[in-house]
């Protein structure tokens, strides 16, 4: 069994009202739902795809933060 990995996941929520979630250390691992539950669900299972696709290309930058600017 492979060791489990902590990702970070950027969730917004757009103009209709979905729930957008993004792992920026997969790359193209993205989802969306129109509940917060069936949003956790649905990237759960997107990450482990985005795994088993991308096991050579994993980055592994450390999470700073993530800062809102309005301009």
């Amino acid at each position: 069994m492979a060791k489990a990995r902590d990702f970070n996941v950027i969730i917004e929520q757009d103009s209709e009202g979905y729930f957008v979630a993004t792992v920026p250390d997969l790359r193209g691992c993205h989802t969306q739902a129109k509940s917060f539950d069936t949003l956790m669900k649905r990237i759960r299972e997107v990450i482990e795809l985005c795994l088993e696709d991308e096991q050579d290309h994993l980055g592994s930058p450390d999470f700073i933060g993530v800062q809102r600017i309005r301009v």
